[in-house]
């Protein structure tokens, strides 16, 4: 996974807003790259078409509405770059071929789930109330993990480290974790959204 940053905001009149963009990629960066890995297939794809959606942001911000939903916008811009991607990918499949033809099936599979998804679905209160309440629920070690990994982006040698566990300690506090959110929003979200909560 790449992590970028997008500008340098040292003596930038527009420091206040590029820091606050900043932190936004890099606290849903890893979430986007997942959910778009998950149609496209490929992850440096998946990275260039979030970084794309989020510069597509950017440069409309100014034309929102002051209560837009951003990740949700954001996610909105990413739905539909992937669809434009797995679209290309179906016109070259060479439809005499039967190995092409199971394979355009399977694309249009995806983009037929793709076009039925609704973004801001997965950012409702509820969502984030089942998912508060489901973290609140677990013991403190595993909960602290869990927040580590997901939310501060640690890797499992740094939690390792600052807690003074082994990796594979961090791996089964952040398995239960991740086994007791899938079991909450099974009846929310599908499996591609669970990625939001979950990686």
């Amino acid at each position: 996974m790449r992590h970028h940053t997008f500008f340098n905001t040292v003596d930038s009149p527009m420091t206040t807003n590029l820091n606050a963009f900043n932190k936004f990629f890099i606290d849903y960066q890893q979430r986007f790259v997942h959910f778009a890995c998950t149609y496209v297939h490929d992850e440096a794809v998946a990275e260039d078409l979030v970084i794309d959606s989020m510069m597509y942001y950017w440069e409309n911000k100014d034309r929102l509405p002051a209560d837009t939903n951003i990740p949700a916008y954001v996610l909105t811009a990413i739905k539909h770059k992937c669809i434009d991607h797995l679209r290309h990918q179906q016109i070259r499949q060479d439809a005499s071929d039967e190995i092409a033809r199971i394979y355009a099936w399977e694309l249009s599979g995806r983009i037929v789930t793709l076009e039925d998804f609704e973004p801001y679905e997965i950012f409702t209160a509820e969502i984030q109330e089942i998912v508060d309440k489901t973290l609140a629920s677990l013991p403190e070690q595993t909960r602290r993990i869990f927040v580590m990994s997901r939310y501060e982006n640690k890797s499992h040698k740094e939690i390792a480290s600052l807690l003074d566990i082994t990796p594979k300690g961090v791996e089964f506090h952040i398995s239960k974790s991740t086994k007791a959110l899938r079991l909450a929003l099974q009846d929310y979200l599908p499996v591609s959204l669970l990625f939001f909560y979950l990686n």
